[in-house]
């Protein structure tokens, strides 16, 4: 019986791995590329053999997965066999074990080194101290420098995993839904994989914020109908101009996926009734020249401004630079009969395959070439940026959260065009100084820098350069890097100049420093050295041991009493715990001047479930550290973190501070969530604007503190030209309450604006 149910289950299984490669090869035979069915299909019986009789975590065989990365790689990033077949195999060397010298016996050097690069990416063992998301994200952007066909698959990876993340327990889903909005939705921007990037964004955001996604997605759904109304009574009169041009277009309908329109809310302080930018108009159209192309946008655009008044601040124009990630479009705002600014995009039927599946789509269109097994290195812009990244790469940075951060300054594709003395284009990230200019040029000027002139005008180092600037950069041989430096610099690529310069100035403090340790070890009679200088890093705060050494080597730092009493282990609990602890009061009655005992924070010990999530009690809420970083309250959705001392951090979901902890070290992530029961009290801040009014302050007072039964802590107004600013500090029990307060706050009259400070 049992061997009928076996048999019963692989035939099931078989069908279900044919129907999917077959669906996967059907997709690759109605693409452009050549067709390399055998290779494609000995890739799949390859990968099927090595990873028979294994399961995922949902039940299914494990050979889906690495089908649906190819069946991504294929469809929806428009990549040809090499990719697919490397897609195929990308778990093989890893799991399995065949090694990467047998892919490249059967397959190739091609394929192998691919998938080479995508196991360097997952695999490796690192020292205690260095965060293996960090490190495996070097290796990611060191292999992807050879081949960005590594990247691309590493990315259809990630989009399969958030598909299939509810499979994982909570505790792995923040780390890999933290990971992905830190790392991969950010890369996939920066390639051009618009579609992508807002399907992995939305992913994370349903997994780290389900009840704020599923009320956006409601509200969306709710209010489609009059979206849609507003689309056709907008798009009507375009529509009429168009055919009488001649044009071959479609009219789409865009709009903001919930994931934006939650940063926008958070961002901006603002409610969903209050974006206005929800829908937006995209014009797509095929031109009947593709030398015409850019001519035909401003010529749509001539026309339809012609029918709606544009918005003269708003023309953002795309089409004779491109974003650094291929992007091109032009943007215009125009104002409906409704009274609403609407956005229109402008954009070719090529533009629109670049916007969604990024440089991919740039291959199809290179004449002569239909095959993707020779990548040609043209795109200038992703080279420059692949460039950038290799130096940061040639200089490690000691710290990997550092580096994380270096790596994102320069992901983001929003940019300014600049020219040079001679009129040459560079292109700079937004809100870059003339100092990041000098080093994006060469080292030497940027190390020797003293000024700018600006269209002809001296200006400082730290002037933020705007769209168009001309720049001159002025030297000086006896300029040398100053460490106030880091503090305007913006690009990753500056950033890491001055730091490599500043750590070679930093040795000899901290070799100063390391010795005055040692002495100051001896004379204590304190044997572990290396033990003793991490645990006073971390008592001064320090970031890293070198940190520490430096500090000793400038005087910032003077040892004492207070240090051997630390690694003695004397008064082992921290002072000034309360300030970790962003509750009040435990009972109201109590008398003033009673003490209470101050509490143990809770230590994870060696054999502890991560898998299962901590509650947060009324009783408990003291063994847990509240950092200052985003002032979690109760109904906040929060994580937990083991810190280095084994004890566990608080934090928001959304703070900023977890999502580099979620990238860094996904392994020390908890599931947190409340208990509480209105016992504590919290500070939460309401930040008011509306029109002056007498009375005004009386009716904010009357709601919070008479109808509510809140405490008002603090309350500050300001008031200018009969406009009134302020902020009420309030002791609440939760974030309910907040919400309370805030719908109450809002039918006063003339109380135009109420947010809540997070």
């Amino acid at each position: 019986m049992e061997m009928d149910e076996e048999m019963m289950r692989e035939a099931a299984d078989d069908q279900l791995i044919n129907g999917a490669f077959q669906k996967l090869l059907d997709t690759y035979l109605s693409s452009r590329h050549r067709k390399k069915v055998d290779i494609i299909t000995m890739a799949f019986n390859f990968a099927r053999q090595a990873h028979k009789g294994v399961r995922r975590l949902s039940g299914e065989p494990y050979i889906m997965h690495p089908i649906a990365v190819a069946q991504i790689a294929c469809e929806e990033v428009g990549l040809g066999s090499t990719s697919i077949c490397a897609a195929l195999l990308h778990d093989v060397v890893e799991d399995t074990d065949y090694t990467t010298e047998d892919i490249e016996n059967i397959f190739g050097p091609k394929i192998a080194q691919i998938v080479d690069g995508l196991t360097k990416i997952s695999g490796g063992i690192f020292g205690e101290q260095a965060s293996a998301q960090a490190e495996n994200f070097k290796k990611l952007l060191l292999t992807m420098s050879e081949d960005i066909r590594v990247i691309l698959i590493k990315i259809c990876d990630r989009l399969h995993n958030m598909r299939t993340l509810e499979s994982q327990p909570a505790n792995k889903q923040y780390k890999i839904a933290g990971e992905t909005l830190y790392i991969y939705a950010p890369l996939a921007n920066r390639l051009g994989l618009n579609k992508v990037k807002t399907e992995l964004e939305n992913l994370s955001f349903q997994y780290e914020h389900p009840e704020e996604y599923a009320s956006i997605k409601e509200k969306l759904a709710s209010t489609h109908a009059k979206r849609h109304e507003l689309f056709d009574e907008f798009t009507a009169p375009i529509e009429v101009e168009l055919q009488k041009m001649g044009i071959h277009y479609e009219i789409k309908e865009r709009v903001k996926s919930p994931y934006s329109i939650w940063s926008k809310m958070q961002n901006k302080h603002v409610s969903f009734d209050e974006i206005y930018d929800i829908l937006a108009v995209r014009i797509i159209f095929t031109p009947n020249n593709r030398d015409e192309e850019i001519n035909e946008c401003f010529n749509i655009y001539v026309a339809i401004s012609k029918i709606y008044k544009s918005h003269p601040d708003r023309l953002r124009d795309w089409l004779s630079h491109p974003k650094a990630n291929g992007y091109q479009a032009l943007h215009v705002t125009l104002m409906s009969h409704q009274g609403r600014w609407i956005e229109v995009q402008i954009r070719s039927d090529r533009m629109n395959e670049i916007a969604e599946q990024g440089l991919a789509a740039h291959w199809k269109y290179k004449e002569g070439e239909n095959d993707d097994d020779e990548y040609t290195e043209d795109e200038a812009e992703l080279n420059e940026w692949l460039r950038t990244i290799k130096e940061i790469l040639d200089d490690p940075q000691p710290d990997a959260m550092d580096f994380l951060d270096a790596i994102k300054l320069n992901l983001f594709a929003s940019e300014i065009f600049v020219f040079t003395p001679k009129g040459e284009i560079k292109t700079m990230p937004t809100g870059c100084t003339a100092l990041d200019f000098a080093f994006s040029i060469h080292t030497f000027l940027g190390s020797h820098c003293i000024g700018a002139k600006v269209n002809h005008k001296l200006v400082p180092l730290s002037h933020k350069l705007q769209s168009g600037d001309q720049i001159e950069i002025l030297t000086s041989k006896s300029q040398h890097v100053q460490p106030s430096w880091i503090n305007f610099v913006s690009t990753a690529k500056a950033k890491a100049k001055i730091q490599a310069i500043l750590r070679r100035n930093n040795r000899d403090l901290q070799k100063q420093g390391e010795e005055l340790f040692a002495e100051f070890c001896k004379k204590n009679n304190i044997d572990n050295v290396l033990a003793a200088a991490d645990k006073l890093t971390e008592f001064h705060e320090s970031r890293n041991r070198d940190e520490f050494y430096q500090s000793l080597g400038d005087k910032t730092i003077l040892l004492g009493e207070k240090d051997i009493d630390e690694l003695q282990g004397k008064d082992g609990t921290k002072k000034g715990w309360r300030k970790l602890v962003p509750f009040l009061g435990r009972d109201k009655k109590k008398k003033d001047g009673a003490s209470e005992q101050q509490p143990e924070l809770f230590v994870v010990p060696e054999k502890f479930n991560r898998k299962k999530p901590i509650f947060i009690t009324d009783d408990n809420i003291t063994q847990y550290k509240f950092k200052h970083c985003c002032h979690p309250i109760p109904g906040d959705d929060v994580l937990g973190f083991i810190d280095g001392r084994h004890q566990i951090e608080i934090h928001k979901r959304a703070c900023p501070v977890a999502a580099k902890l979620k990238a860094s070290f996904g392994n020390r992530i908890l599931d947190a969530k409340w208990d509480m029961h209105k016992k504590l009290f919290f500070d939460a801040t309401i930040h008011i604007q509306g029109i002056d009014r007498v009375g005004m302050l009386l009716d904010i007072s009357q709601i919070i503190s008479n109808q509510m039964s809140v405490n008002i802590h603090r309350l500050t107004i300001t008031t200018d030209d009969g406009i009134f600013d302020g902020s009420i500090e309030l002791r609440v029990h939760d974030r309910e309450d907040v919400k309370n307060i805030m719908t109450n706050l809002k039918k006063i009259e003339d109380l135009k604006d109420v947010t809540q400070i997070m």
